[in-house]
């Protein structure tokens, strides 16, 4: 029997061209499916990422959002309550100036702060003096207690004390130029009195811790005055003469 040689090669090529076709096609149907499952994991995990992004922007936002609202709240309320009081108080203190200042701001008066002069009582025979004290410091000072009085020599002179009605109920303030008086017993008008003629008398003032050191010289009115140490008493100094707490 004789094989049909070209036939039998022919069939073979058709087979081999047939298994390299469906091996092509097994490879392709394989690497779509591949493609495709690394295509929806791309689009799986890039989708997730923008979640995630998204989730992040809205936490981030938020974050943001209450940490700025609390900040700028917080501060906005400490500035503006800060900034009224330290405006109120300003405003309060260019207002008021030194002038307006309490005793517990004002400085006690200095014997250089204060000129003091001394006047009759309109009486016969001179029982009263008053004092009048004047702030020509420039600022406001506080003249504490009663003006301690020497007639005669500071180191001999017998104290003088203060009659404790006459104490006003509160410290006195002097605004530059301002006065404060003092009523000052001398004597008590009689023919025999153990008096003596003064022609200039001390007076002392009190520092914030007693008797300041230093004296103002005052002179006395005209002719003089006479004295009775054994009577002698002063008022407080206060910014007017008052009815019953300055008469003794």
């Amino acid at each position: 029997m004789r094989i049909n040689t070209s036939a039998v090669l022919a069939a073979t090529a058709v087979a081999a061209l047939s298994l390299g076709l469906t091996a092509c096609g097994g490879d392709s149907d394989t690497g779509a499916k591949d493609m495709g499952g690394q295509t929806s994991s791309q689009s799986a995990g890039t989708a997730g990422n923008g979640t995630a992004d998204q989730t992040e922007a809205k936490g981030g936002a938020g974050s943001t959002g209450a940490t700025t609202g609390g900040s700028t709240g917080a501060t906005t309320t400490g500035s503006t309550t800060g900034g009224s009081g330290t405006s109120a108080s300003t405003s309060g203190k260019a207002t008021g100036g030194d002038s307006g200042k309490t005793s517990a701001e004002a400085l006690a008066c200095s014997r250089g702060d204060i000129k003091v002069t001394a006047a009759k009582a309109d009486e016969v025979p001179t029982e009263h003096i008053v004092l009048t004290a004047t702030n020509v410091s420039g600022r406001s000072c506080t003249l504490l207690q009663y003006p301690l009085l020497a007639f005669g020599p500071v180191q001999t002179a017998k104290d003088i004390p203060a009659v404790a009605k006459s104490k006003p109920a509160a410290p006195v303030v002097l605004k530059p130029g301002a006065p404060a008086y003092a009523n000052v017993r001398v004597a008590l008008g009689g023919v025999d009195e153990p008096n003596k003629v003064v022609k200039e008398f001390n007076v002392n003032l009190f520092a914030a811790d007693g008797p300041a050191e230093g004296s103002i010289v005052v002179k006395a009115p005209a002719g003089g005055l006479a004295v009775n140490e054994a009577a002698a008493k002063t008022g407080y100094w206060t910014h007017e003469l008052r009815n019953g707490a300055d008469d003794f």
